[in-house]
């Protein structure tokens, strides 16, 4: 038997509702896996829990569903932002798909003087982490802030949320104990080529930052927030 299909939808979900169908989930229905009226589908908002529905409706020019069942109530991620420098294409697609399987409330890339990436383009993140979303169970899609300088990120900075500040300067020095105080947080991953010395210096300088070591040895980008968000989960967050 094969797995029923999983989608996102931007419409309100209640028994009896009705959704409509965008064209790209028309074709992936009809075309893709080839699905006509009465075929079961699951769908989530990230507000209204999670639902069993039935295709109602489709066609070429669109489809509805009908929402029957809820299967599961609303449960939001811990209140954990990934704050990150992007990096290259297919390893970006990679960190997005693997920050949402790990939970994350929010994704905020970042430019700093050695971020190296192509043009930085949110709506590519947003598509990868609704994909994430569908494929691994999440009933939460993490939004994708517009991408900033980091000065500006941590000048803007929100009361009572503490930053984890992931420095490879730590690496095989011994490993700086992480907080495990509850309340909002985030994670910092820097760029491949490292921060500069001017940001390090305003980041020590930060009152609600911390310096986290992963570990003795140097970690890619992707690896490295992996790894800081498994940490932060596994101490504060949905994972205890």
């Amino acid at each position: 038997m094969s797995a029923v299909p999983r989608l996102h939808v931007d419409h309100p979900l209640s028994e009896g509702q009705t959704v409509p169908l965008s064209q790209g989930q028309v074709h992936y229905l009809g075309n893709v896996l080839r699905l006509g009226a009465g075929a079961e589908v699951t769908l989530f908002n990230g507000h209204d829990g999670e639902w069993r529905a039935r295709i109602a409706e489709l066609a070429k020019r669109g489809g509805l569903l009908l929402a029957e069942v809820r299967l599961r109530a609303q449960v939001m991620p811990p209140d954990l932002w990934l704050v990150f420098a992007p990096i290259r294409k297919a390893r970006l697609e990679v960190l997005v798909e693997k920050a949402v399987e790990l939970g994350v409330a929010r994704l905020v890339p970042v430019l700093t003087e050695r971020t190296n990436a192509e043009r930085v383009r949110p709506e590519k993140m947003e598509a990868h982490a609704l994909e994430a979303a569908e494929q691994c169970g999440a009933l939460f899609v993490p939004p994708v802030a517009p991408p900033a300088r980091l000065g500006a990120v941590l000048d803007a900075w929100p009361e009572g949320r503490d930053l984890w500040f992931c420095d490879e300067a730590l690496a095989g020095s011994g490993n700086v104990e992480p907080p495990r105080e509850a309340g909002p947080g985030a994670v910092l991953i820097g760029p491949e080529g490292g921060f500069s010395s001017a940001e390090r210096d305003q980041l020590a300088a930060l009152p609600f930052a911390r310096r986290i070591a992963l570990g003795p040895r140097i970690l890619r980008a992707e690896t490295a927030a992996l790894a800081a968000l498994v940490l932060w989960q596994s101490l504060r967050g949905d994972w205890r």
